[in-house]
């Protein structure tokens, strides 16, 4: 039997049960060695219309514009415009002599001088000390602050040097903590390519690629295309969720590299299948194998993989923004040393696999996403489908 029909025979039926979980709709496309063998849109995009999802459904990608973000900065990093570890502040003069916020053993909190200040390499592997916001250490909480406060008219730089005012959660390089690394990454851009961040991807990856649906912002002649957004009690209630869309709308700042990018599915598995091809897709070449095998390798020490300890990245470790798989035996992972990727908040999911020439893009609009529980029976239902 032929990759494409297990493919069908057990992704589909997988699909059906995740939707009984939560997500009124979702889509799937598995590409390998330049042929679609799996491709699937199921349920519905608007519950409540009865609106299906579509090949052109648009979805917030949230957390995988991560990846196209630390690719953007590969590319300058190719023309030599920077150095992965030269200090932060020699291009973003606002993080000059930062400071660390330090507690004690009974918890007491002081503030001093970074041992040693921010590398570029530390924004691509968060591993810079800057947080998301949250209510746990100061560094959180002041965060939180910032990020109610910049909604969409807030553009990158002006969100760069408020946050640059906000104290680290640890000396730079020391520690893993997920937070807003990539979107000072997207500032960092701007100021070397001279562009807006929007225009550089624009000009850049999307249109070279034909990512025609990839924006920051949603024009009006595609509002209709946008998936709803569902929240999801725990008792299975499904309640619309609009909270955090005023930053898609036309006039609109604020273009987070950590997550503001809008996509369909076609458009994220061309990018996809470019990584999975070493950085080229039909004539058209945004990186160098070399590059992606860099991004692609474990760049953390063994603390910082203490620090990187989510349950369902058991197996991983981390490159320049995204998740490598380093120990199949750790993570129970029936794929192939090397496979790369990340996830988006409401649920959508990227692997790329080098070595079998394997990309998967995985949609859904849900909080919480499942992320947990859908992603690695994905992969695994994937990796079981191929010769």
């Amino acid at each position: 039997m032929n990759p494409s029909k297990r493919l069908n025979e057990r992704l589909t039926p997988l699909l059906k049960s995740v939707m009984e979980k939560g997500p009124t709709g979702c889509a799937c496309t598995v590409v390998r060695r330049g042929e679609v063998v799996y491709q699937e849109t199921l349920g519905y995009a608007d519950l409540e219309k009865k609106k299906e999802i579509t090949p052109d459904t648009i979805y917030r990608i949230y957390s995988m514009t991560k990846v196209i973000t630390c690719a953007a900065a590969l590319m300058l990093y190719e023309k030599g415009l920077y150095l992965l570890n030269d200090p932060l502040e020699e291009y973003l003069t606002e993080f000059k002599n930062p400071q660390v916020y330090r507690y004690n053993e009974y918890g007491t909190k002081s503030l001093s001088p970074a041992v040693g200040p921010i590398r570029i390499k530390d924004l691509f592997t968060m591993a810079s000390g800057l947080t998301y916001g949250g209510d746990g250490t100061e560094t959180e909480q002041q965060t939180r602050t910032i990020m109610e406060n910049a909604a969409a008219t807030v553009d990158m730089q002006a969100l760069s040097k408020a946050l640059a005012e906000v104290p680290l959660a640890f000396d730079p390089g020391t520690h893993w903590k997920y937070g807003t690394s990539h979107d000072i990454l997207a500032a960092l851009i701007e100021v070397l390519s001279g562009q807006t961040f929007g225009e550089f991807l624009q000009k850049e990856i999307f249109v070279p690629l034909g990512m025609t649906d990839t924006s920051f912002r949603i024009s009006e002649d595609k509002r209709e295309s946008l998936c709803t957004m569902y929240d999801c009690a725990e008792d299975g209630t499904l309640t619309p969720n609009t909270r955090m869309d005023a930053r898609y709308q036309p006039g609109s700042r604020h273009e987070s590299g950590g997550g503001g990018l809008l996509s369909t599915i076609g458009d994220y598995s061309r990018f996809a299948q470019l990584l999975a091809k070493g950085g080229e897709l039909e004539g058209v070449r945004i990186l160098s194998p070399k590059t992606v095998h860099l991004m692609a390798t474990n760049h953390l020490n063994p603390q910082q993989m203490k620090d990187f300890n989510w349950p369902h990245m058991s197996g991983y470790g981390y490159g320049l923004g995204v998740r490598v798989m380093t120990d199949p035996a750790a993570g129970g992972i029936n794929g192939s040393i090397g496979e790369f990727g990340w996830a988006g908040l409401a649920g959508s999911y990227l692997l790329v696999d080098p070595k079998e020439e394997l990309s998967v893009v995985y949609m859904q609009q849900l909080l919480p996403s499942l992320e947990p529980f859908i992603h690695p029976r994905l992969r695994a239902a994937i990796y079981g489908a191929l010769d």
